[in-house]
């Protein structure tokens, strides 16, 4: 008795593409879901940001070759996609008090910690926020965030660092008040 092999089963270059974009998918999707909320604090946004990155990348990146920048060009891609998003939405009044930024969805990690930094990068402005994460949750170099955000690299190094040291700071100081508050 011969064992029967479906139709389909042998590689095509249709089967090696759609593995490869589902590797991706795989590999990168939740820091760039992770990013996404970071960046617009929003979860169906942030899927949305993901889903049109993806696509973006489906018809994009076509060969193995391109994979070696793949991670990089998908935070970019995401990156600026997001700024298209928040050039096309107008706010329309805003019901919180001024100077009170909206903090992101509560995430599975409710630990302290996790809150108290949530609420740190909230308030960092994003010429410091967006370097930071795209280093921290993408992985990208000095190199490659300046080339996607336009700076230099010495630029965006001393964004990197700044954002740091603020993060630091802030973090001191919200320890600093839990202390008092035990």
């Amino acid at each position: 008795m011969g064992t029967h092999r479906p139709s389909g089963g042998a590689a095509t270059p249709m089967n090696d593409r759609r593995r490869v974009f589902e590797g991706l998918i795989r590999d990168h999707g939740p820091d760039l879901y992770r990013f996404a909320h970071w960046l617009c604090g929003q979860p169906q946004v942030a899927e949305d940001l993901l889903q049109e990155t993806f696509a973006r990348a489906r018809h994009a990146l076509s060969s193995p070759d391109d994979l070696a920048a793949a991670r990089a060009w998908l935070f970019v891609t995401l990156h600026r996609e997001h700024a298209r998003v928040c050039e096309r939405q107008r706010p329309q009044g805003v019901d919180s008090p001024p100077g009170q930024i909206p903090q992101p969805q509560p995430t599975l990690d409710d630990r302290p910690e996790a809150s108290a930094l949530r609420r740190a990068l909230a308030v960092l402005a994003p010429e410091y926020r967006d370097p930071l994460l795209l280093q921290v949750l993408g992985g990208l170099s000095c190199e490659e965030i300046g080339a996607a955000l336009g700076l230099t690299p010495q630029t965006t190094a001393t964004r990197v660092f700044r954002a740091r040291r603020r993060l630091r700071a802030a973090l001191g100081e919200e320890s600093g008040r839990q202390g008092d508050e035990t």
